[in-house]
C-alpha cells in the first residue's frame, strides 16, 4: 500500500498510492483516517485528475498530441495538469482568479504552463468563461473543465477510493471530504455506496459557501478564507450529486484555521485550510458514531487532506486567525 519500492519510468507513475494515516485525536474506538495527498509529485490531490483526465482525453481523441489544455483553476489543478501535460506532449494554459495563491501560480509557470489572471470579482465563473474563449481561439485545444467533466469523479472512483478500501480491508463506515468541484467526494461516494449502501457520506464546505442550498439547507452567502472548497455559484458545480450525500457540514474559517495549526503542532501534518475543515467535520462524524447517535456499517471515518500548507505561507496560514483572515 502507498509505497514505491521499484524504479519508475516517469513522474506520472508516482501519482497516487498516498499514505492513509490515523489522526491522533480520533475518539476512542472510532478512528479517523486521513489520505495525505501532499505525497503526490505536485503535492496535491489534483495530480490524480491531471494524469487521469488527460490520458483519457487523449485516448478518446478529445485532443491530439501537441495540442493545448486550457483550464480555469485555483491553482492545484493547474499544477496537476501541467505535470501531466508535459509528460504527455501537450501545452498548458491556465486561467486563475487573481486572489488565489501566488505560490501555486509560480509553480504552474515553473512547470512550463502559461498563467492568465482574471479579476477576483469575476470569481471562477469569469475564469471558466475566459478559458472557453481562449480554447475557441486555438487549434487542437480543449478545456478539460474539472467542474463538469465526469472524468474528474471517475479518477477518484478508479484510484483514490480503491486505495482507501484496500488499506482498511473494506472497513469504512463514513467518508467525509471537502467539496470544491465535488469530484473527489463524488468518486469516493460512488465507490463507497457500491461496497455498502449504508456508508455515511458527508460533504464539507466553509461557512459562506452555498453547497448546502442544493439539499435544502439554509445558507447565507458570505466571503470565506478557506481555499479549494466551497462555492458561491452552485450552478457551476455540475458534478455534485445530492443523492450521494447524507449531510453537508459547513465549517467556520476560524475552526478550520485552529485545526490546521493543531494538526501541525500536535500531529506533524503540514496541511492547508481545506484539510483543517475536513478534519473538523470528520471528527464531528466520529464523535457522533462514538456517542451512538449515528449508525454506520463500520466504526471508522475516512477523510482527505488535499494539499500542503507550504503553498499558503505567504498568506500567513500559521499566524493568528486575525492575521490570516485579513
Amino acid at each position: 500500500m502507498t509505497t514505491h519500492e521499484q524504479p519508475l519510468e516517469s513522474v506520472l507513475e508516482t501519482i497516487g498510492r498516498t499514505p492513509l494515516v490515523r489522526l491522533q485525536n480520533s475518539p476512542a474506538g472510532v478512528p479517523v483516517y486521513a489520505k495525505l495527498e501532499s505525497f503526490n509529485p505536485g503535492a496535491s490531490v489534483k495530480d490524480r485528475i491531471g494524469r487521469y483526465m488527460l490520458e483519457r482525453m487523449l485516448e478518446r481523441g478529445d485532443i491530439d498530441a501537441g495540442g493545448t489544455v486550457v483550464e480555469p483553476t485555483a491553482g492545484n489543478t493547474g499544477i496537476g495538469f501541467a505535470i501531466a501535460a508535459e509528460q504527455l506532449g501537450l501545452e498548458a494554459v491556465f486561467v486563475v482568479p487573481e486572489r488565489f495563491s501566488v505560490e501555486k501560480q509560480q509553480l504552474m509557470s515553473a512547470l512550463g504552463a502559461q498563467v492568465i489572471n482574471t479579476p477576483t470579482a469575476d470569481g471562477m465563473g469569469g475564469a471558466i468563461e475566459r478559458a472557453h474563449d481562449l480554447a475557441d481561439e486555438l487549434e487542437n485545444a480543449v478545456v478539460p473543465q474539472q467542474f463538469s467533466n465526469p472524468l474528474n469523479t471517475e479518477a477518484h472512483y478508479e484510484t483514490t477510493a480503491p486505495e482507501i478500501y484496500d488499506a482498511l480491508e473494506g472497513e469504512v463506515g463514513a467518508i467525509v471530504a471537502g467539496c470544491g468541484t465535488a469530484g473527489t467526494l463524488m468518486g469516493l461516494a460512488e465507490y463507497a455506496r457500491e461496497q455498502d449502501p449504508k456508508t455515511h457520506i458527508v460533504a464539507v464546505e466553509p461557512d459562506g459557501s452555498l453547497y448546502g442550498s442544493l439539499v435544502g439547507d439554509d445558507r447565507e452567502e458570505a466571503n470565506y478564507k478557506t481555499e479549494g472548497i466551497g462555492t458561491h455559484d452552485p450552478a457551476t458545480n455540475d458534478l455534485f450529486d445530492p443523492s450521494l450525500v447524507d449531510d453537508i457540514d459547513a465549517v467556520a474559517d476560524e475552526d478550520a484555521h485552529a485545526e490546521l495549526r493543531r494538526l501541525a503542532r500536535e500531529e506533524g501534518h503540514l496541511v492547508a485550510s481545506s484539510a483543517g475543515a475536513a478534519s473538523v467535520a470528520a471528527t464531528r462524524v466520529a464523535e457522533r458514531i462514538a456517542a451512538g447517535d449515528l449508525e454506520t456499517p463500520h466504526e471508522s471515518v475516512v477523510t482527505v487532506f488535499p494539499d500542503s500548507s507550504e503553498r499558503y505561507l505567504s498568506k500567513g496560514i500559521y499566524r493568528s486567525f486575525e492575521e490570516w483572515e485579513s
